[in-house]
């Protein structure tokens, strides 16, 4: 530890506060670049590197801050660039952009009108960050800091207030107390279940027991949700100071953060974190010169679905096969090594300095009766805009679908959306102005889960979707209890059979009787929310499964055995196109004549749909 560094006292935080906050006002400009991981995959470390090789050209280094953010939320846009302090917002930006960007905008506060934002419905350019509608109606206060400040810097987070709400709760607010603000803020946990914060803090803090620990959950196995990773890969030191306040109010000395191998930025990330908050006195022994020890480290799971429920992670961290157990014993009561273990997700602990800082009866005044505050979304699959969303608890689907999402792509009609992950319900467009909480969800059959949130289209095959998700809750079961090991596998098998044209009267009762079977015998949650796929999409899409069975059709066009591609007529022209890009041979015709398929040869690879410039090519 660099003892030269460590803060001795609560006078001293507040003077680096105040300090690194005066430093940010100073900066004349700061060219905020995202860094997270999905910028990362579209070439944004070539762009840091293009910026930092004109600023050094130029000799601008000492007055423009480059800053190497976590991710900025409009992730369909990426890599993103944000010019502040006048927040002019650059989509898509290249490397080779940036000598016109340093050129025309930094130097000259010229505006690019090609690399800025434009509405897709009047083509409108916005220059501002802020008065993009993908922000515009969101309320970021959890995310809002990660397009602003350095994940590696400590001291951008001291900037931003960081750690006060740590210095307050040390110097203000005994355990009991910290307790009671949380109760009294109505968090609930944001990695699924929804379960009060606060209940568990106080079960936890009145168990037996002179060791406890707490731990985050970084898993998030849900496919399409990455949340909690980019909260971790923007802005570690949130998490790691919720962490440190729940530690105190529990009576904790050893934290963990169990996150997922395959989340390599937000390990480096949190790593770097760690070791900045202990130079600083922040993490170890006798933190900001108080009673208070505590540590964290990092325990790296494998990728294993059934490890994001709470015993079986805490197994998985003792080095042991990740498998649920009965709650017959709270893990409040008897968790990691059979100690007293306090568990919530990464958006869970980032929530509490907040609370903390503003007050519980502040954050009560965001979102609804039962569920305060904010959730981040992963906004995902046929929508304009998708990314990470951060909205009031209350707001409704069709304003997140469409207010920020941008509605959905090629002027096609929205069908569904599934929230909750694998695990989740799929929500028809009749429910559009329903609002987004924990009871509204489960009511109609779907639940919050960690926050992925999968938009569909009319192209849409729900019995196909639902196929989809029983295949991957089949795949990552844990194999524990016959319920949701077999009894998932005979939904699957089911399944399958009606998208291949093999349905008979009578699968849909026995989907409904199995998956009933399942969610009520299961032995974990996992388990006991594995059908919702297959409830909520036969409670709303009947009509689907009924012609899939009795028709033989799939109406989406999307189970091969249940459709054929045939060329209209009336609509072809004869380009040929389609005729020569068939693998197979099976269009016939001559040179400006309409053509046909043979469909005896036809894979239904769906090329021909897909290059036809007349739609002439249609599913029947």
């Amino acid at each position: 530890m660099k003892t030269a560094t460590a803060i001795k006292n609560i006078d001293e935080l507040y003077e680096l506060n105040k300090k690194y906050s005066q430093r940010k006002e100073k900066w004349e400009k700061s060219v905020a670049i995202c860094a997270g991981t999905g910028c990362r995959a579209n070439k944004a470390v070539s762009l840091i590197s293009a910026f930092k090789e004109e600023f050094k050209k130029k000799n601008i280094e000492e007055n423009i801050v480059l800053k190497e953010t976590g991710c900025h939320g409009l992730c369909e846009k990426g890599p993103l660039v944000v010019i502040r302090p006048d927040n002019i917002f650059y989509q898509h930006v290249k490397p080779e952009d940036v000598i016109q960007i340093v050129d025309k905008t930094i130097l000259s506060g010229e505006i690019i009108e090609s690399l800025l934002y434009v509405l897709p419905e009047d083509k409108k350019q916005i220059v501002k960050e802020e008065e993009i509608p993908f922000y515009k109606w969101q309320k970021r206060l959890v995310f809002g800091q990660n397009g602003h400040i350095d994940p590696r810097s400590i001291e951008d987070y001291f900037g931003v207030d960081g750690y006060s709400a740590l210095a307050k709760v040390l110097t203000e607010m005994t355990p009991e107390q910290v307790i009671e603000e949380i109760e009294k803020s109505g968090l609930r946990g944001r990695g699924g279940g929804g379960f009060p914060t606060g209940r568990k803090w106080r079960s936890t803090r009145n168990a037996e027991g002179d060791i406890k620990y707490v731990i985050c959950n970084a898993d998030e196995g849900d496919p399409g949700a990455y949340m909690d990773r980019s909260l971790l890969e923007g802005n570690p030191h949130s998490v790691i100071e919720g962490m440190i306040i729940g530690a105190y109010a529990i009576g904790a000395n050893q934290g963990y953060v169990y996150v997922r191998n395959e989340y390599p930025l937000a390990v480096e990330n949190l790593l770097v974190a760690l070791e900045k908050a202990r130079e600083y006195g922040l993490l170890g022994e006798n933190i900001l010169g108080t009673d208070l020890s505590f540590d964290i480290k990092i325990s790296k799971g494998g990728g294993a679905f059934v490890c994001g429920e709470s015993t079986a992670l805490m197994l998985s961290i003792e080095g042991k096969v990740g498998e649920p157990r009965t709650k017959h014993i709270h893990t409040s009561e008897s968790g990691l090594y059979e100690r007293p273990t306090n568990l919530n997700n990464v958006e869970t602990w980032a929530n509490v300095p907040i609370i903390i800082n503003r007050g519980a009866d502040w954050y009560r005044s965001i979102g609804t009766e039962n569920s305060k505050g904010t959730k981040i979304f992963s906004l995902v699959g046929k929508v304009v805009n998708t990314g990470l969303v951060e909205v009031p608890m209350g707001i409704t689907l069709k304003q997140i679908i469409f207010d920020i999402g941008g509605g959905i792509p090629g002027g096609k009609k929205f069908k569904a959306v599934q929230t909750g992950g694998p695990s989740g319900g799929c929500i028809p467009s009749e429910l559009l102005d329903m609002p987004v909480d924990f009871d509204e969800l489960t009511r109609v059959g779907s639940m919050m889960g960690s926050g992925g949130m999968i938009v569909m289209d009319e192209d849409t095959c729900m019995v196909d979707v639902a196929r989809y998700f029983l295949s991957f809750l089949v795949e990552e079961s844990c194999g524990k209890c016959t319920p949701c090991r077999d009894g998932n596998y005979q939904l699957y098998q089911i399944l399958n059979r009606i998208t291949e044209g093999e349905g008979k009267e009578g699968d849909i009762e026995l989907l409904e009787e199995i998956a009933e079977t399942v969610r009520d015998a299961s032995l974990c949650a996992l388990g006991k929310t594995a059908p919702n796929p297959v409830l909520s999409t036969i409670r709303y899409f009947r009509d689907e499964y009924e012609k899939h069975i009795t028709d033989k059709k799939c109406p989406a066009g999307v189970c091969k055995n249940l459709f054929n591609f045939a060329i209209l007529e009336e609509k072809c022209t004869g380009c040929m196109l389609c005729l020569k890009r068939c693998p197979q041979d099976a269009i016939v015709g001559e040179r400006k004549q309409p053509h046909s398929i043979i469909q005896e040869k036809c894979i239904k690879c769906g090329i021909c749909f897909d290059v036809c410039r007349y739609d002439a090519v249609i599913k029947v």
